[in-house]
């Protein structure tokens, strides 16, 4: 990309406004037109890098301060150069970035957010935390912590008691008999030595060294002789403190040179995450969105502005340009927009090759372009100089000689600063230069000549900036598709001209172009009706979108109640069982401790009584329904009946008044004769029972008290009785004893060819006592 068109689309103001979104002065000197990229891999990635910045910053915000250059450090500490606190803290500031930053990637994974490109920048550097702790524990931000090593501490705690000593001296000779001779009580420092501050006139009285005189000439600062020994000590202490401090330096220093390439890897990544973001807070300022940049086709930016121009007063357009379109011809008026198209689209195509989000709404797709032309210049003003032209056609020239396929050309007023007629050929001549070289061009004039011109070609369009007729001036809305129309005759009749003079020039334009001027008018108003009833159709969108949330958060919640609920109910259910199991070991002990007595000593009520107690610990809600037959039948002693109150077949024993005795089962019950309702009997019990001349098969069969083995042949043939009699269902009578039984009736009907199913008997049929049986 050259200079001419980073500078003409203003390229480089967006370059400093991104900038300034970066924490280090390194990352902020490498935002530069060389980051543009025409290696469409590289630009995909760029991309979904900051794609993943900008999902971070929308969840909270991402702290990037500490982030500086250390690899001139690095450098120096390699050669051998002792480094200083001062440089130690920018490595130390650094590994301090790159573990807070692990920590947030960690924190956004435990929250399941899908970052797939940033992660592995810190993640992937070698573990070098142990320098971080050397640094911390040698020196704080501006000198060597006195716990650096036990030799350190020894000296300093010398210094300070020597210093002591001399305090505690001079502050005996400035109380005693010399207060006098002092200008002042205090104790003071003159290179590095205690003084204090002595009259001039007194100076041969006192016994000691000058170091210095006040600027009024009246105050030397001599150090007494009593500490000038003690503050020599101190200074040959001061010696010792620093080379131990130097050797120090040196010794974290070489352990910072064998981790060199370690923190060159820290810096790049850093640095680089420092990029990446820059480019996300930028995005987020300006409230661009993530391009999709393709290898072939062509642009499409809804919603699209320009990114220098306030958000509140930019005007956003959909600029679209298929793959088989090759050129747009934007026309219209004087200060209507048609500059700030065209850079707009400049613009979207650098920052998407950048990296940077682009000025429009989500969804836009770009083109990769390995080059950029542009020719845009300030064409407003009404006289056009000849050195103007030149410099117009000398650019184009350089234009024309190294377009290609790809690349992107943006001309701003085209053929302008001559003869119209000629530089309107002029005009049509290079776009269709330019068409020849494969070339995507966008352009605009003001030459009605290049409105037809798209007409012959199918690999161009026209498009133009709206005017409007009612308040004299531009909408600056982009009308892709139509070109723009003379609004000369409406806006002399606004400003008052004669009518008979309107309509003299009407004649003397034309019929055709009057005829033409007609149909653009027609498909603007076809336009805005387009454009108004997408706006009607986004808001419906949105509405439907926020509908769609209501609904999905109040599945969320019913789905989340719903669980909890489901929770409660196991936990109730194991709280059930637990007390259960509780009752049932005790119940066991307590046979137990009766075997231990005896057999013969069991009494009979003594195990009815532990069996009422398992009995009793049975929760069961209430199974009686409401439900009523909807007429009443007449219902006699016999009659098969459905008991509705409790969802059972039964056969009715005895009526008594409005009440009859069912036998349910093994259960018999008094119901209300409401709660029956007739069962038609089967046509076929009837046949077989006259055919085989015996009683119909009962529907169940009573085992209780009968050996297993002759129990299971019993419940062999009865259940060839109940398929030659075609009950659909029959219940097994085994009592609940040891269990040994029915487990032994359960078995054989798991291997029965006939058994369809099989199921426990509910509290109403006689419980665990009964084998409820449904055959094929």
């Amino acid at each position: 990309m050259n200079d001419r068109t980073i500078n003409a689309l203003e390229f480089d103001k967006i370059l400093g406004q991104l900038a300034s979104q970066a924490e280090s002065e390194k990352t902020r000197d490498r935002i530069n037109p060389s980051m543009i990229s025409t290696n469409l891999d590289e630009v995909t990635q760029m991309i979904s890098e900051v794609d993943d910045a900008a999902t971070m910053l929308r969840y909270k915000n991402i702290e990037l301060s500490g982030i500086t250059d250390i690899k001139q450090h690095i450098k120096r500490a390699e050669i051998g150069s002792m480094l200083g606190v001062p440089e130690f803290n920018h490595i130390r500031s650094m590994l301090n970035r790159k573990n807070m930053l692990m920590k947030v990637f960690d924190e956004f994974d435990e929250d399941e957010v899908e970052l797939s490109y940033l992660p592995v920048y810190i993640n992937g550097l070698p573990d070098i935390h142990f320098l971080y702790r050397r640094i911390t524990e040698t020196c704080d931000d501006s000198r060597v912590l006195d716990h650096a090593s036990e030799a350190l501490l020894r000296i300093r705690s010398k210094i300070n008691s020597e210093e002591d000593r001399v305090r505690s001296r001079l502050n005996e000779i400035i109380r005693g008999g010399n207060q006098k001779k002092l200008s002042d009580s205090l104790i003071t420092m003159r290179n590095n030595r205690y003084v204090v501050p002595v009259k001039v006139e007194h100076q041969g009285d006192f016994n000691g060294i000058v170091h210095d005189i006040s600027a009024s000439g009246q105050t030397v600062y001599m150090e007494p002789m009593a500490v000038v020994q003690m503050t020599n000590q101190i200074q040959n202490l001061k010696d010792e403190e620093q080379t131990e401090v130097e050797r120090i330096l040196y010794q974290l220093t070489a352990e910072t040179a064998e981790v060199a390439s370690e923190l060159i890897m820290t810096d790049d990544a850093l640095h680089h995450i420092d990029m990446v973001f820059a480019k996300a807070k930028y995005g987020s300022k300006i409230g661009g969105t993530k391009p999709e940049v393709v290898s072939d086709g062509g642009i499409y930016l809804p919603a699209a502005f320009h990114p220098l121009i306030p958000a509140e007063v930019s005007v956003k357009n959909d600029i679209v340009m298929d793959g088989e379109t090759r050129a747009v011809i934007i026309t219209g008026p004087n200060t209507g927009g048609k500059t700030v198209t065209i850079k707009t689209i400049g613009l979207s195509a650098l920052m998407a090759q950048s990296g940077i989000p682009v000025p429009a709404r989500d969804g836009s797709v770009l083109r990769m372009f390995s080059k950029i032309y542009s020719d845009i210049g300030d064409e407003q003003s009404i006289e056009q100089s000849l050195s103007t032209f030149s410099s117009h056609m000398t650019n184009i020239t350089g234009i024309l000689e190294e377009t290609d396929a790809d690349s992107l050309v943006l001309l701003d007023e085209l053929g302008a600063g001559t003869d119209p007629e000629e530089g309107a050929a002029l005009a049509i001549s290079i776009l269709e230069y330019l068409l020849t070289r494969q070339a995507t061009i966008v352009a605009t004039t003001h030459y009605p000549q290049l409105k037809s011109f798209s007409y012959t070609r199918g690999d161009v369009i026209n498009a133009s900036v709206e005017f409007d007729v009612n308040t004299l001036s531009p909408t600056y809305r982009l009308l892709m598709g139509i070109p723009g129309k003379s609004n000369a005759f409406e806006i002399s009749n606004k400003l008052g001209l004669n009518p008979d003079v309107i309509m003299r020039a009407r004649e003397l334009a034309g019929r055709d172009s009057q005829e033409v001027n007609d149909m653009i008018s027609a498909l603007e108003r076809h336009t805005r009706n387009a454009r108004d009833n997408e706006y009607e159709t986004e808001a419906l969108l949105k509405e439907s979108k926020n509908i769609h949330q209501d609904l999905k958060k109040h599945m969320d919640d019913f789905e989340g109640y719903k669980e909890k609920l489901r929770k409660n109910a196991r936990e109730a259910a194991n709280r059930i069982i637990k007390e259960s199991e509780m009752k049932a070991e005790a119940v066991i002990q307590s046979l137990e401790e009766m075997k231990s007595r005896g057999a013969e000593s069991i009494q009979e009520h003594e195990i009815i009584e532990q069996k009422k107690t398992l009995t009793d610990s049975y929760h069961q809600e209430e199974i009686k329904r409401k439900e009523r037959a909807a007429e009443k039948e007449k219902i006699q002693s016999g009659d098969e009946v459905d008991v509705l109150s409790y969802g059972q077949k039964g056969e009715v024993l005895a009526v008594e008044g409005e009440e009859a005795t069912v036998q349910m089962g093994i259960i018999k019950m008094k119901v209300g004769l409401d709660e029956l309702k007739k069962r038609k009997k089967q046509k076929q019990e009837r046949t077989v029972a006259r055919r085989i001349g015996k009683s119909p098969v009962k529907r169940e069969l009573d085992l209780r008290g009968e050996r297993y083995e002759e129990a299971l042949q019993k419940l062999d043939r009865y259940l060839d009785q109940v398929l030659l009699s075609n009950y659909n269902e029959v219940e097994i009578i085994h009592g609940k004893g040891t269990g040994a039984l029915q487990k032994g009736v359960q078995q054989f009907l798991r291997t029965h060819p006939k058994v369809k199913s099989f199921r426990g008997g509910m509290p109403s049929e006689g419980g665990f006592g009964v084998t409820v049986v449904e055959m094929k």
